[in-house]
C-alpha cells in the first residue's frame, strides 16, 4: 500500500508542476475560509481521488478539496485524509514550500502518511512505526535528534503574538521559517527539534506529517498535552499543538 500512496503522490506533484512550471498565470480563487485554490490544487486533487478510488474502492476519502457532509463522515473509522497541495500560499509566491500530503486514518490515529515535494522530489513516507526520507532514488530510515541549542521550526506564512511570547520564554533556542508540512518532517529527521503551534490549522494539514513525525520518535499533542485526534467530528479545525522530542 505505501509503495503505490508513494507513487499516487508523486503523479499528483506531476500534475502540480504543470501548472507551476506554466507560461501562464495562475489563477486564484477563494473558498469560503478565504484560502487560495488554484488549478494546481485540483489537478493534484482529481489524480489521488482517482487512484485512491481504483485502488481502495471500500476506505472513503476526506480532501480539502472536496470534504464530505458531516452526515456522511461521522461514523468513519478508517478513511483517507489529503491535502492535494499543501501550502497554496508557498506555491504562489513560487519558493518550493509546498507539498501533497496523503495520510491513512485508522481508529482516530494517522497509520501510513506521505509527504511528496514536488520540486525537489523528495519523499517522507511512514508505515508501520517507520519513517522514510527518499532523495534523489536513495531512500533511508530517519528519526528524531536531539540537540542542543533547539532549533524550533515556525510557519513562513502564520506568525501570532502567542509564538512569539512562547519563543521568547524558551530559553536558547534558533528558528527556521518554511512552509507546509515540510516543518513536521524537519523534526522527523533530525533537523529540529520542536514545532510549535497556536494558529490555525485543519486535519488535512496534519494528518501526513503526524504520522512521519510520529514513526520518526515524535511526540504530537496539544496544549493540554493530549494526543492529536483524527476522530470524525462535524469541525476539521485542529486545536494547537506541538511536535517534539518529548
Amino acid at each position: 500500500m505505501l509503495e503505490h500512496i508513494c507513487q499516487l503522490a508523486r503523479e499528483a506533484g506531476d500534475a502540480i508542476m504543470q501548472v507551476y512550471e506554466g507560461h501562464q498565470p495562475v489563477e486564484v480563487a477563494h473558498k469560503k475560509d478565504d484560502s487560495p485554490v488554484t488549478a494546481a490544487d485540483m489537478a493534484a486533487h482529481r489524480v489521488i481521488k482517482r487512484g485512491l478510488a481504483a485502488q481502495y474502492p471500500n476506505i472513503p476519502l476526506l480532501s480539502e478539496e472536496d470534504p464530505p457532509l458531516w452526515s456522511e463522515r461521522q461514523h468513519w473509522q478508517r478513511y483517507w485524509l489529503v491535502d492535494p497541495l499543501d501550502g497554496t500560499k508557498e506555491f504562489l509566491n513560487r519558493n518550493g514550500e509546498f507539498t501533497v500530503n496523503i495520510a491513512l486514518i485508522e481508529n482516530d490515529l494517522p497509520v501510513l502518511g506521505v509527504i511528496y515535494v514536488p520540486v525537489t522530489g523528495v519523499m517522507y513516507a511512514a508505515a508501520n512505526g517507520k519513517a522514510w526520507k527518499e532523495e534523489g532514488g536513495h531512500r533511508q530510515q530517519i528519526q528524531v535528534n536531539d540537540a542542543r541549542p533547539p532549533l524550533v521550526v515556525v510557519s513562513r506564512s502564520h506568525s501570532d503574538k502567542e509564538l512569539q511570547d512562547y519563543l521568547g520564554q524558551l530559553g536558547e533556542h534558533e528558528t527556521v521559517a518554511i512552509g507546509s508540512s515540510l516543518k513536521f518532517c524537519l523534526v522527523a529527521e533530525g533537523k529540529a527539534q520542536l514545532y510549535p503551534r497556536f494558529g490555525p490549522t485543519c486535519i488535512w494539514d496534519t494528518g501526513a506529517g503526524h504520522a512521519i513525525a510520529l514513526a520518526a520518535g515524535a511526540q504530537i499533542h496539544d496544549w493540554q498535552g493530549k494526543p492529536l485526534s483524527y476522530a470524525p467530528r462535524e469541525s476539521f479545525i485542529n486545536p494547537g499543538f506541538r511536535v517534539s522530542l518529548f
